[in-house]
């Protein structure tokens, strides 16, 4: 990736972002509509999770790009949803995106499902927790070798468990 390109996408992260938080923040979620094997109420959510956790798995917020912690992350291990502990990523196919999101060329087997998001005015495809539900972020075909996939997540709407 050119160095142009990483910081036009370091832009459009950073006012996507900005104009996406408090708009997305008051949406409900798609994702709260199906049903999935971990299911609380709107309440139950709030109590469990932060603010940010929550506005980020049950509302579909975006954080802010380069805030998370998991960005830096290095160690062997994986990565779980904040909100059930569903097992999401192994740290074997975490990459540098530079987008300012984790990110990673594929998800372990069965944890994710996905969904088309028009939010933006375009469609993207989101991605979900299979156990609660919980939004995570989108993927995008713009990734590395072997899949060409970028999934890219919210930080806050994970967990890392070292292995």
């Amino acid at each position: 990736m050119t160095k142009h390109a990483t910081s036009r996408r370091k832009a459009l992260a950073w006012l996507g972002a900005g104009i996406a938080m408090p708009v997305l923040a008051a949406c409900g979620s798609a994702a709260e509509a199906k049903s999935f094997p971990v299911s609380m109420s709107e309440e139950a959510w709030r109590k469990k999770l932060t603010r940010a956790q929550f506005d980020v798995l049950r509302k579909e917020a975006t954080e802010r790009p380069f805030t998370s912690p998991l960005n830096e992350e290095k160690r062997k291990g994986t990565f779980l949803c904040a909100g059930c502990d569903n097992e999401l990523f192994s740290s074997a196919t975490k990459f540098k995106s530079g987008t300012g999101w984790p990110s990673f060329w594929q998800p372990l087997k069965g944890a994710v499902g996905t969904s088309t998001d028009y939010k933006l005015g375009y469609p993207r495809k989101e991605v979900h927790c299979a156990d609660c539900g919980g939004h995570l972020g989108h993927v995008f075909n713009d990734g590395p070798k072997p899949t060409g996939l970028r999934y890219c997540m919210n930080g806050v709407a994970m967990k890392f468990r070292p292995a």
